[in-house]
């Protein structure tokens, strides 16, 4: 007696489990590795300058350097600091970190709301804050434990 042998009907893929080829842990892994590692480029760059912005002080309010009374340069620096950090808080504790860089767009959005002619950029960073809660969130359920 003979037996009748089935193809599968569609590619394997045996070394990944199936919750990885989720559309939604896929999208998770997309915002853990973007919300990680940009804001790390972006703070370096605050003391490099690879990226070619050239002057991330045009950024900055005329406010925050009066009440601080820093330079613009100096909490620029400042801001790089938090943005690196930021970066790695998402990289090892997304669902801490998502909400540290959500909150940190919306400092970034109010500034720009004080500097006529910026407004783009806040609306461009309240998207990205989005992402960065809609990270936070995924996180619930795809996030390795905090140890």
């Amino acid at each position: 007696m003979t037996r009748a042998t089935v193809a599968t009907t569609g590619p394997t893929f045996p070394a990944l489990s199936t919750g990885a080829m989720t559309p939604a842990y896929q999208a998770y892994e997309i915002l853990h590795i973007g919300f990680a590692v940009l804001p790390i480029i972006a703070g370096l760059d605050k003391f490099m300058h690879f990226l070619g912005v050239g002057n991330w002080e045009m950024y900055l309010s005329p406010l925050a350097t009066r009440t601080t009374g820093l330079e613009a340069a100096t909490f620029m620096h400042m801001v790089g600091v938090i943005e690196v950090v930021a970066g790695l808080l998402v990289a090892f504790w997304p669902r801490v970190g998502g909400y540290v860089v959500m909150l940190w767009l919306w400092g970034i959005i109010v500034n720009l709301f004080l500097i006529p002619g910026f407004f783009d950029i806040a609306l461009r960073d309240f998207g990205l804050s989005l992402g960065a809660l809609a990270l936070a969130r995924l996180s619930e359920n795809y996030g390795r434990p905090f140890h």
